[in-house]
């Protein structure tokens, strides 16, 4: 390992830093990537396990504070109703994210001007396009071309099977005449360039087996690693430092696997740590520049915090669904409420996702939007036996606005395994977004007895999923005034001119889809406009 300067330094080898290190391959520049995590073999993924189940409540749980690793940080979420999960490692949540792949919509990047609500982007969908259509071919996304809520655009690989759940629901929507379509799905459903394609194995969130769904550590670092972009692993950074007389970023401090401090200097910087581990990083990188942490002259590092908080609602029917077949996530989502109707209640809308049931040890024990166990005896035969192989549901996702209480700070206390103050999450959802998830359960439930239901099962209470936080945005976020924004339109830090965000923290508003294809064609995005203004890059 040698510590020499580096031109373009990438703090963390996920979705984004890969795909921005990808873009900026072809500039020959010398590209290091440091990762806090390791690099999980194939061989090692839990899905490859006879207790495969057990793993989701242990060391491949997506919540950090289950898995308690090493490469993990605690996070304090007593101030939050969601808390956030991920994945430390080479691919980052990618590895147990369920590969769901909307784009983003036109009017979510034109909220205010639309709705009158938050911030418009300083990029819109038109900006982003052809680098969504780069990204599809990358990462390998099947679908159906032609889904009217979109402008037109193509994917690349036929759609993954709906499944009799996905025909079933589909019948509702058809009912009612509302909008419905197959989901684009980072899933290969056919074989491509030496990668499988889905086998219906339903273990998407405990690393591919089949190398089918479309993580960073499938798609984009074989090519990364073979053309030359180092990968540093087990490489936890706890300080971006900065140059006193010019103000540029210069180098980071990063604690190696053997628990010692090394310094790693750089021309370029780019944060890849997503919207809770980039706002920590800059919040503990204070210095005389910036008492406040590092590119903070707005204060807004680590406000503006969204998640899409979630809830779901189920039918049981009379034919079984099996709906443990095949991908976790995909099926069907229908966009019929995602824009804004006044007549509603609400400000901007949600999607209904039709997701495929959980494995039985997993629904028993109230995964995935259940959230208590069932019960023991002969209730809980009567469920595993009556319901559970006859369930179809839809979760409602909806949108969540930007309000800066709701924020990541450095916690006073709790630390993570090298002594770097932990974030802590505080977070509550708004009177719109309550409403919207009301609405939307009334129109879920009107789905599922129009397809046929012969029973519904809900939450029946206000709350949201705990562990819905796998969406975590908005806490750096992109525009031109630098005093209510953190970084410009292309990812550059208005404070710090070498220092450059491509995670979802740069997230205006956050839509009501899953925001990975977004994140990956944005770091694209960006890597190329690094590339048109490298000559004047820090002016």
């Amino acid at each position: 390992m040698s510590n020499e300067p580096v031109d373009v330094l990438i703090i963390g080898a996920g979705a984004s830093g890969a795909a921005i290190a990808w873009s900026l391959i072809e500039t020959k520049m010398r590209i290091l990537c440091l990762e806090q995590g390791n690099h999980l073999s194939d061989k090692d993924f839990p899905s490859r396990r006879d207790d495969y189940e057990l793993s989701r409540y242990a060391e491949f749980s997506c919540d950090p504070n289950v898995r308690r690793l090493k490469q993990d940080y605690p996070i304090n979420s007593k101030d939050s109703c969601i808390t956030p999960v991920n994945w430390n490692g080479v691919g980052g949540s990618t590895m147990n994210f369920l590969a769901h792949w909307p784009r983003m919509r036109p009017s979510d990047f034109r909220t205010k001007t639309l709705d009158g609500v938050a911030e418009d982007w300083p990029v819109d969908y038109y900006d982003l396009e052809p680098f969504y259509e780069i990204n599809d071919r990358n990462v390998g996304v099947s679908g159906l071309s032609g889904n009217p809520a979109y402008p037109k655009y193509s994917v690349p690989n036929p759609p993954i099977p709906i499944g009799i759940l996905g025909q079933t629901l589909a019948k509702g929507f058809n009912k009612l005449g509302w909008h419905w379509w197959p989901s684009d799905v980072a899933i290969l459903s056919k074989d491509d360039n030496g990668r499988q394609k889905c086998v219906n194995a339903g273990t998407c969130d405990l690393g591919c087996a089949a190398g089918a769904k479309g993580g960073a550590n499938f798609t984009y670092w074989p090519i990364l690693e073979n053309a030359g972009v180092e990968l540093r692993t087990n490489a936890r950074v706890s300080e971006i430092q900065v140059d006193k007389v010019s103000g540029l970023a210069n180098g980071v401090l990063y604690y190696g696997a053997d628990g010692r401090l090394n310094q790693q200097k750089a021309e370029i910087i780019i944060m890849a740590c997503n919207g809770v581990g980039t706002p920590r990083l800059l919040l503990n990188s204070k210095s005389d520049l910036f008492p406040e942490g590092l590119a903070n002259n707005s204060g807004l590092v680590g406000k503006n915090l969204m998640f899409h908080p979630l809830t779901g609602v189920a039918g049981v029917f009379d034919e079984p669904m099996k709906g443990h077949e095949g991908p976790m996530a995909c099926s069907i989502l229908s966009q019929e409420f995602y824009e804004s109707d006044s007549s509603r209640g609400f400000i901007r809308g949600y999607g209904l996702h039709s997701g495929r049931s959980t494995t039985p040890m997993t629904f028993a024990l109230g995964g995935y939007g259940i959230d208590n166990p069932i019960p023991w005896g002969d209730e809980h035969r009567e469920i595993m036996d009556n319901m559970y192989p006859y369930l179809a549901g839809l979760t409602i996702v909806t949108e969540d606005l930007p309000e800066e209480h709701n924020c990541v700070t450095l916690d006073n206390e709790l630390k993570d395994s090298d002594g770097i103050p932990a974030p802590k999450i505080t977070y509550r959802v708004s009177e719109n977004t309550k409403a919207m998830i009301k609405h939307g359960e009334e129109r879920a439930r009107e789905v599922l007895i129009a397809a046929g239901a012969k029973k519904i099962l809900s939450k029946n209470d206000d709350n949201v999923w705990w562990r819905a936080g796998w969406h975590q945005m908005g806490t750096c976020r992109m525009g031109h005034d630098p005093k209510k924004s953190v970084v410009n339109g292309w990812g550059r830090s208005h404070d710090v001119k070498n220092l450059f965000i491509v995670d979802g923290s740069i997230f205006v508003t956050a839509g009501a889809v899953n925001p990975t294809s977004t994140i990956q064609a944005l770091a694209l995005y960006i890597g190329d406009q690094i590339k048109k203004n490298i000559g004047t890059l820090f002016d």
